[in-house]
């Protein structure tokens, strides 16, 4: 298990989609969002999640990173302010020790090429139904489709063979 566990935006809406925000302790521990991220999931204008996502950070399944992000030293073309810092955080911690949960293929990209690993909202969902937390992979990405919160096709088909629901 990584020592540091950092997510992004997308994943925390996405869970908060399927009420999947509990699991984070049982797989994780402690996750934590940086103060841009933190900013960007609560805006108070009651955006989707928002509430279960608030509920999370109130009862610490997420906590807001308050230290200072160095630079860090890695070129971050076009990421949003939320994935960069995840990224600076994850390089200045030590990127063999860390784990970001995010969507976005640009950011997913960037930390794979810096050696920090990266797990989106389709590989929480299957790992929840590896550990027993969920009886069904394949409603929770139902849930999710019945939104505007969009997984490729081909990397939830991957998820459910990889679950044995495919």
């Amino acid at each position: 298990m990584a020592r540091l566990v950092l997510s992004d935006a997308s994943p925390l809406i996405g869970l908060a989609i399927v009420d999947g925000l509990t699991w984070l302790p049982e797989l994780f521990g402690d996750v934590w969002v940086p103060a841009s991220v933190h900013r960007e999931v609560l805006p108070g204008v009651a955006a989707r999640g928002e509430l279960e996502i608030a509920a999370a950070v109130k009862r610490k399944t997420i906590r807001v990173w308050r230290k200072s992000i160095p630079d860090a030293g890695v070129a971050l073309p076009d990421l949003d302010e939320g994935e960069t810092d995840c990224i600076r955080i994850a390089v200045s911690h030590g990127v063999s020790e860390t784990l970001i949960l995010m969507d976005e293929r640009a950011g997913r990209a960037v930390a794979t090429e810096n050696g920090i690993r990266v797990a989106g909202t389709a590989a929480l969902i299957g790992l929840a139904k590896k550990r027993g937390l969920i009886t069904s992979a394949k409603a929770r990405f139902a849930k999710l489709h019945a939104t505007d919160f969009r997984i490729s096709a081909a990397v939830i088909q991957t998820v459910l063979r990889d679950v044995g629901e495919g």
